[in-house]
């Protein structure tokens, strides 16, 4: 017997089951990674009303400057990533921030630092089932450079450019990692990847701005680093400031 349906579970069939309709949520979605980042975000916006909570995650929408916000805890690796862009994109959400981390591959970008994400290099497992190897996965430019600027007028050090994505975090070993920068990647992460393409094939414009963790170079790990939890903090008053540029541009 064959299966009854082309695809088993989509994800209209996911946005549905959790109840969210385009009505419920904004124009803008920020999305940060773990629950403790997003319960910081739901404080700043005025009226937050949860939208529905589904396994470990949790979406709430409400006001900021006026504006519609939608937040959820968007996952920390390109799987869960995957489940809830998609959910993001067939509730018709129109513009994605992805506040986030990455490891430089750059002796130049320093714990502390911001990273903007333009093109992407895929080294994930998700997106192979999405698109063909030649697809170029790119952030959105006005997003991108509304966030590039925003953080330079908050006197941060951030960088723009290109990240490449993996799911096998304990297998950065040197050879893989000096080819990706020959690529010229200057940041690893786990969802960029997943998150961009997909948006990118629904045709909903994103963006993402990592706060650098530690770095793959030097072999320097700022878990523990002040600068580090100082530049977290900041991607959260980042996002909302280029939510509300990008509202009047």
């Amino acid at each position: 017997m064959q299966m009854q349906k082309e695809i088993h579970l989509t994800g209209r069939d996911l946005t549905q089951m959790v109840q969210l309709r385009p009505q419920d949520v904004g124009k803008y979605a920020i999305v940060p990674g773990p629950k403790d980042r997003l319960e910081v975000l739901i404080k700043k916006l005025e009226n937050p009303i949860r939208n529905f909570s589904f396994m470990e995650y949790t979406m709430y929408t409400g006001l900021y400057n006026g504006i519609k916000i939608t937040a959820i805890n968007g996952g920390r690796f390109s799987t869960d990533t995957s489940i809830t862009t998609e959910v993001m994109c067939n509730a018709d959400i129109q513009d994605i921030i992805r506040i986030g981390t990455c490891g430089a591959l750059s002796e130049n970008i320093k714990v502390g630092d911001l990273v903007v994400v333009g093109k992407v290099i895929r080294g994930d497992g998700v997106t192979p089932y999405y698109v063909d190897n030649d697809f170029q996965t790119v952030a959105d430019k006005k997003i991108s450079d509304t966030l590039y600027d925003v953080a330079k007028s908050m006197g941060v050090n951030v960088h723009h450019g290109i990240t490449w994505t993996t799911d096998a975090l304990l297998r950065e070993t040197r050879e893989i990692v000096e080819a990706k920068r020959r690529e010229g990647a200057i940041a690893v992460d786990m969802v960029s990847s997943a998150l961009l393409t997909i948006a990118q094939i629904y045709n909903v414009k994103a963006g993402a701005i990592l706060a650098v963790s530690d770095n793959v170079i030097t072999g320097e790990m700022g878990f523990m680093n002040p600068l580090y939890y100082i530049a977290e903090t900041m991607l959260i008053e980042i996002a909302l400031e280029t939510v509300k540029k990008l509202e009047v541009k």
